[in-house]
């Protein structure tokens, strides 16, 4: 079917649209940016227990976290939105790529190096979700045993989330690499994808034992 680049903003849609349109025939949106939306709401979750922990006197020792959470959850969620916006948006470049024409000899290196340069495009944006999804899991994995005992479970979704988003966004990466037709670019992002997810896998598991333990935490070393 004929793709075209979508002229409203994800962020700008209702759940209810967004769904819709994923649940579509239609390639975009997709699972680049259905990986952005989730890092969105865990990061939204960590500005939730944030503020639902500012402010309290059992939770006074913890205050610059907490603040730093609140912020950053905020910032991250609408970073990863217009991350959703620009996956999807480097998606479309590449399947218009994949339409050129390919009756001549030029045509057919035009295509060539447009593919390739779309392809690069659409490898770059799910890795910059999953560099996103690094630092969520940072102020997630920070949150845990420092934050409102009753949205214990919230920060561990928001962990989960992001654990999900990177390894979504990562996997959309190393579909799009072959078609970079950058040997080095490639080996240096698969190596990149490995050192991120085993790090983001950690604070996934540290986050989780340190909710499901139930136990407070020393204030960070701020």
């Amino acid at each position: 079917m004929e793709q075209q680049r979508q002229s409203v903003s994800l962020s700008d849609l209702t759940v209810g649209q967004f769904v819709e349109r994923l649940s579509s025939a239609e390639p975009v949106p997709g699972g680049g940016a259905a990986s952005a939306l989730a890092g969105a709401l865990g990061s939204s979750l960590v500005a939730m227990v944030a503020s639902l922990s500012l402010g309290r006197s059992r939770y006074a020792a913890y205050e610059a976290t907490l603040a730093r959470a609140e912020a950053a959850g905020k910032k991250l969620a609408a970073e990863f939105l217009a991350l959703s916006d620009r996956d999807s948006d480097a998606y479309a470049g590449y399947a218009a790529a994949l339409k050129l024409p390919r009756d001549t000899d030029q045509q057919i290196e035009a295509r060539r190096a447009a593919i390739r340069a779309a392809a690069r495009a659409a490898s770059d944006a799910p890795w910059d979700c999953v560099r996103t999804c690094q630092q969520l899991m940072e102020i997630a994995e920070a949150l845990a045993g420092r934050s409102n005992v009753n949205a214990a479970s919230d920060v561990l979704v928001a962990a989960l989330l992001g654990e999900a988003a990177a390894r979504g966004a990562a996997d959309n990466v190393r579909i799009n690499l072959p078609s970079t037709g950058d040997d080095d670019y490639s080996a240096t992002m698969d190596r990149q994808l490995d050192e991120a997810l085993h790090d983001i896998s950690a604070l996934a598991s540290q986050t989780r034992e340190i909710v499901l333990s139930g136990r407070a935490r020393d204030p960070e070393d701020e």
